[in-house]
């Protein structure tokens, strides 16, 4: 699944091309994602300019006077500028043609992705306004982490993957953040001092700066706006590293499951 820094990595690309663009038409060839794709959006969008592309989460906000498309890449999904005509493929399934003849395309093999449409206030809408914070800004920072893990026994991974308390540290991330920090995944989140939140906050805004400045993490479905892959796997220190060694001490890196998802640590450097 894409995760935080791939999506940054697309949403950044995309908005380059689409900023103060003008929709030209809009094909929509599957409507069957993971929401229906509203049809509407094929006349409505039509002559509207995109005033700004951010992320928000894992979700991309194309904002336009009317409202705003918000669009989820799923656990397969793409967004690339196509420029040359080149024809769609299978699994392309809605095309965004702007007032300059290129094409923002939206490609979702597995069809879990999402493209929705809102004229209501965007902060409001029941997928975002639950969200916690964006891990990459100043409120994301230790004490809020040591104020809302008071008393919680859940592991510290799942607390630093659920959206309610920080958004997009997902599973790689996660790992790699632990790692990092020196903390072992299994250990409950209230019993983790202030200190050691200092330190894995730093770790997990290291991470993922350091991931989306690489262009995100190479996955097998993944690909940026060009269509190329990132480059970030290369340095994944623990995640995909099972029973390899530690690169600190040299250790025999374990594989356990928490909360069905594969975690990797060093039992020597994590603790």
């Amino acid at each position: 699944m894409p995760e935080l820094p791939e999506v940054e990595t697309t949403c950044s690309g995309i908005s380059l091309y689409l900023n103060g663009l003008k929709f030209k038409k809009i094909i929509i060839r599957q409507p069957s994602l993971r929401w229906p794709v509203p049809q509407e959006i094929e006349q409505l969008l039509l002559g509207l300019q995109v005033n700004s592309v951010i992320r928000r989460a894992k979700y991309i906000l194309i904002s336009i006077d009317k409202g705003t498309l918000i669009i989820h890449l799923g656990m397969s999904g793409s967004m690339r500028i196509i420029q040359d005509g080149q024809e769609p493929k299978k699994h392309d399934h809605i095309d965004f043609i702007m007032s300059d003849d290129s094409v923002l395309r939206f490609n979702d093999q597995r069809r879990f992705g999402a493209v929705l449409w809102t004229a209501e206030n965007i902060d409001e809408h029941p997928l975002l306004k639950d969200l916690g914070p964006e891990p990459l800004l100043n409120d994301f920072n230790a004490q809020y982490l040591y104020r809302r893990a008071k008393n919680r026994k859940v592991p510290v991974k799942s607390f630093i993957m659920d959206s309610h308390v920080v958004v997009g540290v997902g599973n790689i991330y996660a790992n790699e953040a632990l790692f990092m920090a020196g903390l072992h995944p299994e250990r409950h989140a209230g019993s983790i001092t202030l200190v050691e939140y200092e330190k894995l906050v730093e770790c997990i805004k290291e991470i993922l700066q350091r991931a989306i400045k690489q262009g995100g993490t190479t996955l097998r479905d993944f690909v940026n706006e060009a269509g190329k892959p990132g480059y970030f796997k290369q340095q994944l220190q623990v995640y995909g590293r099972k029973n390899q060694t530690c690169l600190n001490c040299n250790n025999k890196l374990i594989e356990i499951r928490i909360s069905n998802r594969s975690t990797v640590f060093c039992s020597t450097c994590q603790y």
